[in-house]
């Protein structure tokens, strides 16, 4: 699978999700600002705040989705997390994700990375053919969108800016950045771009973070100060399996915290709105909720 083949959120997909997932959008479309109290949160009677956004940047306004616990933390406020969608950007399953990393106790910015092209959303994930050439086609303007250079760095700047202007930040806190396939080069981008602000990076089944072009994402490491967490598929580790030697080479180079496990799942498996493959959910429920615990785990100990 290319890059843009496959996208999954390291979260749990619940009955009832799509209801509220549902209503939420239907408020945020109108502009209105909705307390909803995420699958994740209910359980700990966390009530979360989401609201529709939009973000100036260089190149336009960005739509997005701004989410954080309605109760204030003892400090105050929460930490900043910036959360870069896959290939097919905003969309209900990175809204829940959103929530769910907010219930942890952070404030999350989720924007629509191809708002230069449109408003979200663009496409429904399940139903999406890889094997289908003009499916594939639909992804490529909107991932060269956000891809061309300087874009994400425009993007990332925008955004990090965006979350250090709400109350609900605490700017005395670093920030943190995941991103799902394409979204994983975004981190390292955003991560490189903000090496002062951004104390925690996570990408799951990234795509394009080793290349052979003088760009490559893996080559920004020496501009990395954030502790870095690598969750590679295992079907992206056949095709390229010196990726992650790479990886851990030029983070050990630039003394940068790094940790890169391959998962037993196919690029993808973290979100659970991504259709079967040859017959076969890509969405992996135990090793998404693994790597939850990794995301977790990383933005506790580097955004403390």
């Amino acid at each position: 699978m290319t890059d843009d083949e496959k996208h999954q959120p390291g979260n749990q997909s619940h009955p009832g999700d799509i209801t509220r997932r549902d209503f939420a959008a239907l408020l945020v479309g109108a502009g209105i600002a909705a307390t909803v109290t995420s699958t994740a949160a209910a359980d700990i009677g966390i009530e979360m705040v989401e609201t529709d956004v939009e973000i100036k940047t260089p190149d336009g306004t960005c739509d997005a989705e701004f989410i954080h616990p309605k109760s204030l933390s003892k400090a105050g406020s929460y930490p900043g997390v910036l959360i870069w969608p896959d290939a097919f950007g905003l969309r209900p399953s990175m809204r829940t994700i959103g929530r769910n990393i907010a219930a942890e106790g952070y404030s999350v910015l989720v924007p629509n990375p191809f708002y230069r092209v449109s408003k979200a959303p663009f496409t429904d994930a399940s139903k999406f053919n890889f094997q289908n050439p003009d499916d594939v086609a639909k992804l490529k303007p909107l991932m060269a969108s956000v891809n061309a250079p300087g874009n994400a760095e425009k993007d990332a700047t925008a955004y990090v800016a965006f979350l250090d202007a709400q109350k609900e930040v605490n700017q005395a806190k670093k920030i943190g950045t995941q991103g799902y396939c394409m979204g994983g080069a975004l981190v390292m981008r955003t991560a490189a771009a903000l090496p002062d602000r951004i104390g925690a990076g996570a990408s799951f089944h990234g795509g394009g973070l080793v290349t052979d072009k003088p760009d490559s994402p893996h080559l920004l490491a020496p501009k990395i100060k954030a502790r870095m967490y690598f969750g590679i598929a295992s079907n992206d580790d056949e095709r390229q399996p010196d990726a992650k030697v790479k990886l851990k080479e030029v983070f050990a180079a630039a003394k940068v915290v790094a940790e890169i496990e391959v998962y037993p799942a196919q690029h993808g498996w973290c979100v659970p709105d991504m259709p079967v493959r040859d017959g076969v959910p890509i969405y992996n429920k135990v090793e998404a909720e693994r790597a939850w615990g990794k995301l977790v785990a990383l933005y506790r100990a580097a955004l403390a």
